[in-house]
């Protein structure tokens, strides 16, 4: 039987992943840890440590260049886990066939007087530590925060160019006070800002001690190294280039405290809550036809009714950033604990943290195409606000207190509520209030098109 994608991701959104997949993909992290076995060696080799020579540059390049691992090496590492490969049994264990496959690599090259400083001192978790760090990074730096500012740039645009379009503003889904289309998309980009900044300032923590993080078989072997420094060294080297940067967390257990990893899922939830309220308001004023869509020829709606124009990426966006934040907080919850120096429960799990970045780049991918597929309707907003001059009844009773007028409040209440009112009783009312002829002409001249306050402006100002 023919295998087919399990995973949406695998299958249907496979295209809009490719970046992701490139990152952190299952070949992704055998890659991270062949760079990270290599990365220790050249730095073991360069410690003086009695025994051991310092590379040349041919057998530096040398490592350089098996980071670069072909399709038939990535096969190689598999094999050697499931099945076994040459005389070499299955190792049932992902990180040891990384090690004999470099054993192998470098078995017939200058460096094979080395081979047994291949994974010198390290556990296993070691290597996944610095390896899932690097998955993390990448995926951060390379796929997520280039969408989220492609996203941030569209909501942007789109609150400069519609800061002046009036549009009624609901509270509690009932009419309120006119506000703008251009700030309310605002109130959603300094948010979404807010949140980019704090994920560029973002660092992984991954360990690097040994067994349980003391650095025991280091120092059995070689007492006099620095081998915290050592470790430091490693990621100082994986660093370079890198703007989501790796630090060493100083105490650990077998293995890493992963708070940072519960900082960074929680800051990409925080990211998905403010998106999805983003793309829910925006199903509102579409549903509302204060938004229209783009017809896409050929595009099929609905499949019996003809008519349909859907708002289907809002909606895509909304189911994939929901699965995408339970994801994040089970594996914000998860990761930071281990039971005493190490469990094995984290193993699977850290396996699909790729699974909700998936997710969530379906999602900011769903909203940036129906970002560029729709338009505000100026004209039905305005013959919106037309149908509720009730919106001004803010505005008349703060002139009336700000005249003095002690029960404001309570003569707009009694008029307005729970009626329809037209401009032209509005009007009325105003006329029968005993109040100066200033004050009435005050009154008169508000209008619901301009009685905006700060809103265009708060839409095109600039924010740190």
């Amino acid at each position: 039987m023919t295998c087919t994608p399990l995973s949406p991701l695998d299958g249907r959104y496979a295209t809009k992943l490719t970046s992701l997949s490139q990152t952190m993909g299952e070949d992704a992290l055998l890659a991270a840890r062949v760079r990270t076995e290599l990365t220790w060696l050249s730095v073991l080799c360069g410690l003086k440590l009695p025994g051991v020579k310092k590379l040349t540059a041919a057998e530096q390049k040398i490592l350089t260049n098996l980071c670069n691992l072909s399709a038939q090496d990535l096969a190689v590492i598999r094999t050697l886990e499931t099945t076994g490969y040459g005389k070499i049994p299955a190792t049932r264990h992902d990180v040891k066939a990384v090690e004999y496959f470099l054993r192998l690599k470098l078995a017939k090259t200058p460096l094979k007087d080395r081979l047994p400083f291949i994974h010198f001192a390290l556990t296993s978790e070691d290597v996944n530590s610095v390896s899932y760090a690097l998955l993390l990074s990448d995926g951060v730096e390379k796929a997520l925060l280039p969408a989220l500012e492609k996203l941030q740039k569209a909501l942007l645009q789109l609150s400069k160019k519609e800061a002046r379009s009036v549009l009624l503003a609901r509270t509690h889904g009932q009419p309120a006070v006119p506000t703008t289309f251009g700030k309310e998309m605002r109130v959603f980009e300094t948010r979404l800002a807010r949140q980019i900044r704090t994920l560029k300032q973002v660092q992984i923590s991954c360990k690097f001690g040994g067994a349980v993080g003391n650095f025991n078989a280091h120092y059995a072997a070689f007492p006099l190294a620095n081998w915290p420094r050592a470790a430091r060294q490693v990621l100082s080297t994986l660093n370079k280039g890198r703007k989501v940067k790796l630090f060493l967390s100083p105490v650990t257990t077998q293995v890493d405290n992963r708070d940072s990893y519960a900082e960074l899922f929680d800051n990409l939830r925080r990211i998905n809550v403010i998106l999805t309220g983003f793309a829910r308001d925006m199903w509102h004023y579409i549903s509302a036809g204060l938004v229209t869509q783009q017809t896409v020829k050929g595009e099929v709606g609905s499949s019996t009714m003809p008519q349909k124009v859907n708002p289907i990426d809002f909606e895509n966006a909304e189911g994939n950033l929901q699965l995408s934040g339970a994801l994040l907080d089970f594996l914000s919850n998860k990761l930071p604990i281990s039971r005493l120096q190490r469990d094995l429960s984290d193993s699977t799990v850290l396996r699909n943290m790729p699974v909700a970045f998936g997710h969530a780049l379906v999602a900011y991918e769903s909203l940036l195409k129906g970002l560029s597929k729709i338009a505000f309707n100026k004209a039905a907003a305005r013959a919106e606000l037309a149908q509720h001059p009730e919106v001004l009844a803010e505005a008349i009773q703060t002139i009336l207190r700000a005249y003095g007028c002690q029960n404001a409040y309570e003569l707009l209440r009694d008029f307005t509520r729970g009626r329809h009112l037209t401009a032209s009783a509005l009007t009325d009312f105003i006329d029968g209030l005993e109040i100066p002829a200033s004050v009435k002409m005050q009154l008169h001249m508000v209008e619901a098109e301009t009685y905006l306050g700060l809103a265009p402006q708060l839409a095109e100002e600039k924010y740190d």
